[in-house]
Parts: C-alpha cells; structure tokens; sequence
C-alpha cells in the first residue's frame, strides 16, 4: 500500500468510494467521472504502480482477473457486457498511480470526449488486448533468456 494513494485509501476504507465488488485480490468500484452510464475501474489491491509496471505470468492472470471481475459487475448493474471499452490510461495519461482498468458500459453511447479519451490503442490508451500481448512477448522474452 501507498499511503499518498487514493485507491489504496479507497481499499483501506479510509476514503469513500461505490464499491460494486471486492475480493482479496481485486476491488471494482464506479468511475467518479463516468463516460458512460456503466463505467468501473477494476482495481488490484496490491499496489502496482501503472500498466508498464506489468511483465510476468502472475500479472497476465492478474490482468484477466481484473477483466473478469468488471465485466462481471457490469452485467450485475444491468450493463451490456457486448458493448464495452476495456483498457488502461498510459502514463504520463493515467490520472492516478495504481493500476486501474476502465471498465465502461455502453461503449457506443460514450460521448466523442469521452470516445477520444478512451480510444483504444493509441499513445494515451491501451486496450486490454494490447497489455495481454505485450505481456505474453515479455514472457516469452523471459523463457528465452532476452531480457
């Protein structure tokens, strides 16, 4: 835990958040700034800095976990978990160092704001595709020796 983080606080209970799931490893609570009606942020509790932070097998299934559990609340809250964005601020773009995965629902009802500042696969944003394969490279990388 980082005691200057705000999730880590919102995992400690120390500050206020609409917690829709927790586990012992993952917490989902909703998006303060909301760019659709259904938008979580699926949250480790253990403190990872940002997605770069990632680069083994444990964080992969780590990572699928964290999309598990937000689609899973979508669909609890009445989301459509067909019409969704997943995906991660990169930093300098992340507003909050713990590594958080937006999970938002419906997607095609987003305004074109929030279209722009939740585009898949560009320099700000990267789908959970794009961490998954960066992922399986660098352990891939790491069988091989090349790191």
């Amino acid at each position: 835990m980082s005691p200057n983080c705000i999730f880590c606080k919102i995992i400690n209970r120390e500050s206020p958040a609409d917690i829709q799931f927790e586990n012992e490893e993952v917490i989902v609570f909703k998006d303060i700034k909301p760019a659709a009606k259904h938008h979580f942020l699926s949250v480790p509790k253990e403190h990872i800095v940002n997605v770069n932070s990632l680069s083994t097998k444990d964080h992969k299934n780590l990572l699928n976990r964290l999309i598990e559990h937000g689609k899973r609340t979508v669909g609890d809250s009445g989301g459509d978990v067909q019409d969704l964005r997943l995906g991660f601020h990169l930093p300098p773009f992340n507003s909050v160092s713990h590594l958080h995965l937006h999970v938002i629902s419906p997607a095609s009802q987003m305004s074109i704001l929030s279209r722009v500042i939740f585009k898949p696969n560009t320099w700000w944003f990267a789908s959970v595709e794009q961490i998954g394969e960066k992922l399986d490279v660098l352990q891939i990388n790491n069988q091989e020796g090349k790191l």
